[in-house]
């Protein structure tokens, strides 16, 4: 493919030699509403010899102005970077969203952000954006900006928007009640969880079932239901089905949430490694157990489960 997209951790680190054809937004889960978007600005800037560029904010500006620490996000920023890579996006610029940037006025942002840094020829943005201090500017007052500055404004219609916003929700619910089957279907692939591999309590060693226990990386993110679902992940280049827990393991007394997967056909010892693994599919509720046998055969009657569903995601799902 040849295709590195380059990531800015702030707008002064992109020196671009050519304009640029941007969006701007939080494309948060990276889902098919996001992809028609992106493939807007990825042709227009192909067609026209530009970059194609996604300035996005990190944290999510709502954390910084309205103080929300409770939002919770589909994807991590490695999560993200990795879903964008693949889409023919240039230039990823990951502006810190600070309470001073926040106070850059309308004419400030076009100038010197999208001008001066950017070199903005094209700017394709829903109809609702807003911009500026106190976001008091609109899509009206960027289309003049255009004309003093020479760049166009091509607005992403509300019928559109909405579908992104829609998407969006719909994603949120289905993992929420577990539902990661539906989830995928508008995300346009399977969600990841992601974190590096720390010791359990080696439960599963001693019931003959030995799982990679990892806590999720970033608080964040967002978490589907307590449960079992059946999972893949690529582990050295091979694609692996697997069994996953997500729950405190409450037969054995545990209290810290973990994602728990028992992989089929592997017996790698994965510790201090980083693992992403994609659900697939719900199996059944958390339960507690009267006893480890019950725990034991729990499990064997999960993994008889999941081997019955692997033939639905056999292509492509990692």
């Amino acid at each position: 493919m040849g295709h590195k997209m380059q990531v800015h951790k702030q707008v002064q680190e992109f020196n671009p030699g050519r304009g640029s054809v941007i969006t701007i937004g939080t494309f948060d889960g990276v889902h098919l509403g996001h992809r028609t978007i992106l493939k807007k600005v990825v042709d227009e800037a192909r067609a026209r010899d530009l970059n194609a560029v996604l300035l996005t904010f990190f944290p999510h500006p709502r954390m910084v102005v309205q103080k929300q620490t409770d939002l919770k996000l589909l994807n991590t920023l490695d999560e993200k970077i990795q879903l964008l890579e693949v889409l023919g996006v240039d230039h990823l610029i990951i502006q810190p969203f600070t309470q001073e940037f926040s106070r850059l006025t309308a004419v400030e942002y076009v100038r010197d952000l999208l001008i001066k840094q950017l070199k903005a020829k094209k700017i394709i943005i829903g109809y609702d954006h807003r911009f500026g201090r106190n976001r008091t500017a609109n899509i009206e007052d960027l289309k003049e900006f255009g004309s003093v500055y020479d760049f166009e404004v091509e607005e992403i219609s509300a019928q559109q928007k909405d579908a992104v916003a829609i998407s969006s929700t719909k994603i949120r619910k289905a993992l929420v009640s577990g539902d990661v089957a539906k989830a995928n279907t508008y995300l346009g692939g399977a969600f990841p969880l992601s974190g590096i591999v720390i010791h359990g309590q080696s439960l599963g060693h001693t019931i003959g079932y030995p799982t990679a226990n990892f806590v999720v990386d970033e608080a964040y993110k967002l978490t589907p239901k307590q449960g079992v679902y059946l999972s893949a992940a690529k582990i050295d280049g091979q694609p692996y089905f697997g069994v996953t827990n997500i729950g405190t393991n409450p037969t054995v007394g545990g209290v810290d949430q973990r994602v728990e997967t028992h992989f089929l056909e592997l017996n790698a010892n994965l510790y201090g490694q980083p693992l992403q693994i994609k659900l697939l599919c719900r199996i059944r509720d958390q339960k507690i157990f009267p006893d480890l046998n019950a725990l034991k055969s729990a499990i064997a009657s999960d993994i008889e489960h999941a081997r019955g569903l692997i033939p639905k995601f056999k292509n492509g799902v990692v």
